[in-house]
Order: C-alpha cells, then sequence, then structure tokens
C-alpha cells in the first residue's frame, strides 16, 4: 500500500530523470531476488558502478530486488528520495545539506563509504591561457550546483585569495557544462567522474583539485520509510556489506580485470581506467562503515562552509538527519 502511494510521486520523478539523462528513470537491471516481497529502488551517479561491481564479484545473487536508476549526481537522487521515488541514495556529503535546507527531511544518513577523492577537478579547455584557479578572476565558470564541484570550487578560490564574487559562476548539469566548455561559453569548468575524464580526453587540462578539499566521505542515505521496514532495513544492511565485500574482491589480485568493466563503461583505455583505480585505492581504499560522530562532524563542516557562502539561507543541523539505527547490523556483517 505505501508503494502504491507513491506511485504518482515516482511516475513525477522518473520523467525528470528521463530529461536530465536520456537514459530513463528506473535505469538499471533488475537483482535476482525473484519473488521476493522486498524491492530496494537504490540510486546510481554517471554510470551504475555498484550494480556492475556486485556482478564482477558475483554478489549479485540477492535475496531481494535491486532496481538501480541512474541519476547525473547524488543532488538528483536525493530529489527523487524526498519525491519517494527512490529508497536509497549514493551521494558526497553535500547533496543532503541541501535536500534538508527546509527542514524537513524525510531520510536519515545510515552508513559512509570511504573513497578517493579523485576525478574530482576544476578544467580549462584546450588551448586556454588559464593555468590557475588564480586566473578565474572575471571569469566564467561552471560547476555542478550542490555537489562536490560546488564546494571545491568555493573552497580552491578562498585558497586562492578569492571570492565567489570574483567569478561568474554557471551552474550546469555534467553534460551541458562539459559542451560549454567545448564551445567555449564558459571559461572553466568544476565537475567530476565521467564529466571530468571525458574533459581531459578532448585536450582540458586541470587547474584545480578536490583532491585535498574533500573528505573522501560519500553518503548513503535511505528514506525514512525504508528505515521503518524491517524487510528493507535488512536489505539495505545486507546490500551495504556486499559493496564492501565487492570492493575487496577486486583488490585481491583483480584490479586489471576489473578496470576492463570500468574502462567499458566510461569509454577511456583499460589501461588508463587500471592506473585511476589503482591511485584511487592507493589514495583511500573504498569500504563501507558505520555512521559515526567524526563522519557527522565532518559534514557539518561542509554545511556551515555553504552558509558563509550564501547558498543556504540558514544554520543547518545536520545530526538531525543522521541515524545509528543500521549501526550494529552492519557491523555484523561486515565482520563476517
Amino acid at each position: 500500500m505505501r508503494r502504491a502511494g507513491r506511485a504518482l510521486a515516482l511516475a513525477t520523478v522518473v520523467l525528470s530523470v528521463t530529461a536530465l539523462t536520456g537514459c530513463g528513470g528506473s535505469a538499471g537491471a533488475e537483482g535476482n531476488g525473484q519473488g521476493s516481497s522486498v524491492t530496494l529502488r537504490v540510486g546510481a551517479t554517471g554510470w551504475k558502478g555498484e550494480e556492475a561491481l556486485l556482478r564482477f564479484a558475483g554478489l549479485d545473487d540477492t535475496p531481494y530486488e535491486v532496481q538501480w536508476s541512474l541519476f547525473q549526481g547524488g543532488d538528483k537522487q536525493l530529489e527523487a528520495v524526498r519525491a519517494g521515488a527512490l529508497d536509497v541514495a549514493s551521494s558526497s556529503e553535500i547533496p543532503p545539506v541541501f535536500a534538508a535546507a527546509d527542514g524537513k527531511p524525510n531520510f536519515k544518513v545510515v552508513a559512509v563509504q570511504r573513497g578517493n577523492t579523485l576525478n574530482q577537478e576544476v578544467v580549462a579547455p584546450k588551448g586556454s591561457e588559464v593555468t590557475s584557479i588564480a586566473q578565474l578572476k572575471g571569469k566564467k565558470v561552471g560547476y555542478v550546483k550542490n555537489t562536490t564541484a560546488h564546494y571545491f570550487l568555493y573552497e580552491l578560490l578562498k585558497r586562492a585569495g578569492l571570492g565567489w564574487d570574483d567569478i561568474t559562476a554557471a551552474p550546469l548539469e555534467p553534460d551541458k557544462a562539459l559542451a560549454a566548455l567545448n564551445g567555449g561559453s564558459v571559461d572553466a569548468f568544476a565537475g567530476y567522474g565521467n564529466s571530468i575524464i571525458a574533459a581531459r580526453q578532448q585536450g582540458a587540462r586541470t587547474i584545480g583539485s578536490g583532491k585535498g578539499v574533500l573528505s573522501g566521505n560519500f553518503l548513503w542515505t535511505a528514506s525514512d520509510d525504508t528505515l521503518g521496514d524491517k524487510a528493507e532495513r535488512e536489505a539495505l544492511t545486507d546490500l551495504l556489506a556486499r559493496l564492501d565485500q565487492a570492493n575487496a574482491y577486486v583488490r585481491d589480485g583483480r584490479e586489471k580485470e576489473y578496470a576492463k568493466v570500468v574502462a567499458t563503461a566510461t569509454h577511456q583505455p583499460v589501461d588508463q581506467a587500471l592506473e585511476e583505480y589503482s591511485e584511487g585505492q592507493a589514495q583511500r581504499k573504498t569500504e563501507v562503515r558505520p555512521v559515526s560522530a567524526r563522519a557527522t562532524a565532518s559534514q557539518q563542516v561542509v554545511a556551515d562552509a555553504f552558509l558563509d557562502l550564501g547558498a543556504l539561507k540558514q544554520g543547518l543541523k545536520v545530526s538531525g538527519f543522521w541515524s545509528d539505527r543500521l549501526n550494529a547490523p552492519l557491523r555484523k556483517e561486515l565482520a563476517r
């Protein structure tokens, strides 16, 4: 009955996602839990990396169904969670801050995935005379609003002695920003993931990086409805543990095989995908962890920065949308 009541919201967000990504709203394959009474609708950004990872590790045989939906950013995933069209979102620290800005979040951060912060960059187009963040003064800079790109661009400007008002900030979706960069309508672009890989392949130069700015905390967020359902909580706990196990499986001597999967999805040479994977794991291993006071405090720093920037109209206490409800069962599963 709960899912039936959310059908209209689902249809609305699916149409939105289709327009944004050109991939359709439920752009993922279902899990192998045929006959299960539980279906988790889980978001993915850029490409369905988690789905591919589980399949690669032979851990996609879940006793429940998983519907992976593709989005261009964690911000869109949180919008879908808020609309009742998604059960679980994966994002950086930033999207939940804006999703909770109205003071009425209907979701909770339930786990933290530690990960690398590579391919989080500010790039200038091929042939540009801009070689540093300081040279962006008076320039038009595209960025993905309410995401890591928004945050690390702001922080990099501060470190270069500039303020947000020293640039003409142009909020753009990744695909449109890439076209704007190549077409010359923006002087630089702050983005992440596939859009940065594509930009570099087309000759763009990196002029700033979020590597030393971002915490490496990527958040798993679940709707209040999902947390209130025992079977769904158990399924989510199991899914998170499987993802952690799958990452360990790749690190156990299967990096090159997995790089082939990544290269196919991101349209880059296998050697490049392998190099990026190895560098990323060297910086910080990808691991799922229960929520902690330290991780919560890290997001509070981010929220305070956006308040200083003026992107938030009032202060936000992020601990209000964090929950340790999965901590005990998740620790148990991770220890197996």
